[in-house]
Formats: structure tokens, C-alpha cells, sequence
């Protein structure tokens, strides 16, 4: 049965709407992460019904210029398979776009799920030159710059010799 979700961008200032977004850190991440700083940034909640199941940040980077972080997201167990964390990625992409950022970033450690959401997503991984992760973590990256006729994004010169480039590319 295919449930009724809105995303919707808040105010992480707002003490309320703070104290949701830890609330729903602390019951998908557990004590697996830090709980962030909720009033930097941009942040969405995704409510069924009167209820927040779902949450997601984005920050500027500070490991890539010009470029969002999409710097958590968690969902709710009993949520999990309603295709949040993809609506929410999309939301986050607006966001980017509309702050001018040529690119979106992010990283995932030991979480098959989400990486097939990057995937989904149109993410691809990549290789920073100043890895900040764990040993075993993955970093995407998606390109916001528009799209040619042909497909291709257009080049900025200088832009790829910041990363290493994957063996796929």
C-alpha cells in the first residue's frame, strides 16, 4: 500500500521544529553519528499524516567549492521502502540549484540502501582528493550544471582536476 507523504522544507531555528529534526536523528541514526547542527543549512521534514517519519540537511561544502553537502538523511523504519530519501534527495537538488551550485556532494559508510539511492538518484562516485570519511566510505557527487542537446555536461575548465576521477568515467 503506497502511503501519503509531504516533504516539506522548515526552519531548523525554530526550537519545535529542532527538536523533531534531533528526535528523528536520534531514532534512525542512533548513536552511529554526532547529531548536527540543526541552524546551518537547509533542512526538510517528510510528515504522514501529523506525524515526522523522515528528515534530510543539505550545507555548503566545505571539502568541494561551489557545491551543496547533502549532509544526512534518516527515515523512520516502519517508513522505509516509500521512496523518502528519493523525494527528499530531490527536494535537496532544488534547493542546490536555486542556491547556484554546480554540484552535489555526499558520502555513505556500510549503508547498501542508500547507496542504491544515490545510484537511483543519478550519482556517481568519485574519489575527492581530500578523502574525510571512514575507511570503507563511498563519495558521490551529481553535476546540477545544465545538460547540453547531446547529453553531456558542459565542461568548466579547471573544475575536474579537483577530484580523481573513478574508473567508470
Amino acid at each position: 500500500m503506497q502511503l501519503t507523504y509531504r516533504i516539506r522544507e522548515v526552519d531548523a531555528q525554530d526550537e519545535d521544529i529542532s527538536e523533531t529534526l534531533a528526535d528523528l536523528h536520534r531514532l534512525t541514526f542512533f548513536e552511529s553519528a554526532p547529531i548536527p547542527e540543526f541552524d546551518w543549512g537547509h533542512w526538510w521534514l517528510a510528515v504522514h499524516g501529523r506525524m515526522s517519519v523522515a528528515f534530510a540537511g543539505l550545507i555548503p561544502s566545505t571539502h568541494i567549492s561551489n557545491a551543496g553537502y547533502f549532509c544526512r538523511v534518516g527515515v523512520l523504519k516502519e517508513h522505509c521502502g516509500q521512496s523518502l530519501q528519493l523525494r527528499l534527495m530531490r527536494a535537496l537538488e532544488l534547493r542546490a540549484r536555486h542556491n547556484g551550485w554546480t554540484w552535489l556532494i555526499s558520502d555513505t559508510t556500510d549503508n547498501p540502501a542508500s547507496a542504491n539511492n544515490f545510484i537511483k538518484a543519478g550519482y556517481r562516485l568519485f574519489n575527492p582528493a581530500d578523502a574525510w570519511g571512514w575507511p570503507r566510505t563511498l563519495y558521490w557527487r551529481k553535476s546540477l550544471a545544465p545538460q547540453a542537446k547531446n547529453g553531456v555536461a558542459p565542461q568548466r575548465s579547471g573544475r575536474c582536476e579537483r577530484w580523481k576521477h573513478t574508473a567508470s568515467e
